[in-house]
């Protein structure tokens, strides 16, 4: 299967954001992965054939015309947040989000219903990814992710611009009672993104909560924008873990400074 017949099928965000920020996020479309990993699976952790993988990659970077190889993370559903310079993009760093200020260093999250998110500065000076699953909201990574920004760049979330990617959406995510639990104690505001199902069961909005959070945080609703896919329902487009169990590959969302 040639690159030319099938290039990787990649969403372009929208949103107000500086030339000098590049920024995409990937589907499942334009890679060679067998079944249960069809087609463009980037993540070396699932299983998957890692010729396939190194593959994928690298036709991801070729139709996309990367500067450099991504730093890929180890994602642990954390709120540690590291920084990606030219001495360790290439190191396997543990953490759910990455940073930099450095140019054509690459931020990258993997998801499969978990929700990516992607930070820059209007100056184009600083750029975020993180993985947002329901851990990690709980545990507050998008708020640490911008007290890192306020206090390294000494800067005001007036400028700050957010994207939110393809999730899981709120129309089919069922949590028990103690995700709703762990969100309220993070932040009272969260339990607007809960739908009762019954006594313990809800319907929980991750997008929305990464919202919530972020408006929390000083983020106004002007500076978010976001993606109406859901990864769950869209079996042709996005892998969903939800739905398919541990044989399911990850997209990828990604940003850098050019």
């Amino acid at each position: 299967m040639s690159l030319a017949n099938n290039p990787p099928q990649i969403i372009t965000p929208a949103w107000p954001v500086s030339d000098n920020v590049q920024s995409l996020s990937t589907t499942r479309k334009g890679g060679v992965s067998q079944p249960p990993y069809d087609e463009l699976n980037l993540a070396t952790h699932v299983n998957d054939n890692p010729t396939d993988v190194k593959e994928n990659r690298s036709r991801l970077k070729a139709h996309c015309k990367l500067p450099d190889e991504p730093g890929w993370l180890e994602q642990i559903h954390s709120d540690k947040v590291v920084r990606l310079t030219a001495q360790n993009v290439r190191q396997t760093l543990v953490a759910d989000a990455s940073y930099t200020t450095d140019k054509n260093i690459i931020c990258a999250v993997m998801t499969a219903d978990c929700v990516p998110v992607l930070f820059c500065n209007k100056q184009a000076t600083w750029v975020a990814a993180a993985h947002a699953g329901w851990k990690g909201i709980a545990n507050g990574i998008l708020k640490k992710v911008l007290q890192i920004y306020s206090e390294e760049m000494e800067a005001d979330l007036a400028d700050v611009q957010v994207w939110i990617g393809p999730a899981i959406s709120g129309k089919v995510y069922e949590v028990g009672r103690e995700v709703k639990d762990a969100f309220v104690h993070q932040d009272a505001v969260l339990e607007q993104a809960f739908t009762i199902q019954d006594a313990n069961h809800y319907l929980l909005n991750s997008s929305y909560a990464v919202q919530l959070q972020l408006i929390e945080s000083g983020i106004t609703e002007n500076q978010i924008s976001s993606e109406d896919f859901c990864t769950y329902q869209d079996t042709e487009r996005f892998y969903s873990y939800r739905r398919d169990g541990i044989s399911t590959g990850r997209m990828a969302s990604m940003i850098w400074l050019q």
